[in-house]
Formats: C-alpha cells, structure tokens, sequence
C-alpha cells in the first residue's frame, strides 16, 4: 500500500529492528507528527510517484536522492529539535527533510549546492506554504554563518570528515547530524553535541549510505573525531 499510513509503519519497524543500533525502541512523537504531515509525495518527481511513500531513497536528479524516510525521521530525531530552535540543514535536495524540519522548529536555514535543485525546492517549500524557511545556493561545507550559532545542524550528504566550520557555528549544547564516509564505502551516522568546556561528545549512531557532500572541501579545516 503506497500511502503516509505504511510508511509510517515501516518507520516504526525499521526502529525496532535497529534500536540495538540506535538504543531507541521508539522516535519521539512530534518527530513522527511531523513525518505524518509533510506530503512526501509533492517532494518526488512525477515518474516515481507509485514509490512516494516507499521507505527507502529515490533519485531526484542532478545526481542527488531523497533520503529513505527511516532516515529522515531517525536524523530529525536524533538532532533534539525544539519548538523555538533555529537550525541549519546542508544539502537542501528536494526539500523534504527541510518541510520535516520546519515543522519542528522556529526557523530553519538551508544551503544547496546545486543552484537548479536549490530554486526548485524554494518553489515547492513556498507552494506548500512553508513560511519558518530560508534558503540559499551555495558550498554548505561553510555553513552560514550569518544566522549562527544554530541549536542544531543537519547534514544531508556523506563529508570525508567533520568540517570545522559547522562545529564552530553551533550553538553550547546543541547537536550536528551528520554522515561521515567516502562515496561508495563505508559511511557512519554520527552525532557531536558541543560541551559547555568547548569540548565535542561524539556518537557513533549506525552504518548509512549518502550521496557525497561536494564542493571546496580541501581548503577547509576538519575537526578529527575522538571516538
């Protein structure tokens, strides 16, 4: 059954079958209120639309996906949002994991790097009628650092390593989200939470399989994982 309602089931499976992974036997009500309410099938192009509410990953072309809704959810969840949150999401895509975001949270910031994906998503956010987002094209390996510090940080592609300039654009006490991993190997979801004394707690959540983040990566510093 292609629908909001199966796929909310196989993300409440799939978080049990992982919750040894995870250490959750469940993902937080407005987490899966919001998943509810976002019409997946309006961020899915025309010939996948027998697939919208699959949960796994589907091209939205330029060589991007729109991540598997177990994913989606688990990644929201695990940033903590609350309601008065300002956060930053990198890697825009089709705008479905921004739509989850905005109806958790204040306001949400998002950087695309594919200026053609980056306009799409602005119209479709704005049709939808998604007012607590702003968004811009440009390298989201540098954040943006007009709007910072954020209460939390998503990031939507593999980076090879955790850039430096996203840790320094967090909020004490807040949570980055994020892939880490070469293209084609093997890549880790992690969560840092930046500490009060400047240090970085690091968690290692489970195996995923993202598209790369791209852009002017090797000019920038990278903070090294103790974990």
């Amino acid at each position: 059954m292609n629908s909001v309602e199966s796929m909310l089931q196989d993300i409440e499976i799939e978080v049990k079958l992982t919750s040894h992974l995870t250490g959750k036997k469940a993902l937080a009500e407005r987490v899966m209120a919001a998943m509810k309410q976002v019409p997946r099938q309006h961020f899915v192009p025309e010939e996948f639309q027998s697939h919208a509410f699959y949960n796994g990953p589907l091209p939205i072309g330029s060589g991007q996906t729109i991540s598997q809704p177990y994913i989606v959810a688990l990644m929201s969840d695990l940033l903590n949002p609350q309601a008065d949150d300002s956060v930053l999401e990198i890697g825009t895509g089709s705008g479905y994991q921004t739509a989850v975001l905005a109806c958790l949270v204040r306001q949400v910031y998002s950087v695309e790097i594919i200026a053609d994906l980056s306009v799409a998503s602005r119209e479709r956010l704005d049709k939808l009628g998604y007012r607590n987002i702003e968004l811009r094209s440009g390298d989201g390996y540098f954040g943006w650092p007009e709007h910072a510090p954020y209460d939390g940080i998503i990031v939507t592609a593999a980076a090879p390593h955790i850039p430096q300039t996203l840790i320094d654009q967090l909020r004490v006490g807040a949570r980055l989200v994020i892939p880490v991993g070469r293209p084609y190997s093997y890549q880790e979801l992690r969560v840092l939470e930046k500490k009060a004394d400047g240090d970085i707690e690091t968690q290692t959540i489970l195996g995923v399989s993202f598209v790369p983040l791209t852009g002017a990566h090797s000019t920038d510093t990278a903070y090294q994982s103790r974990d």
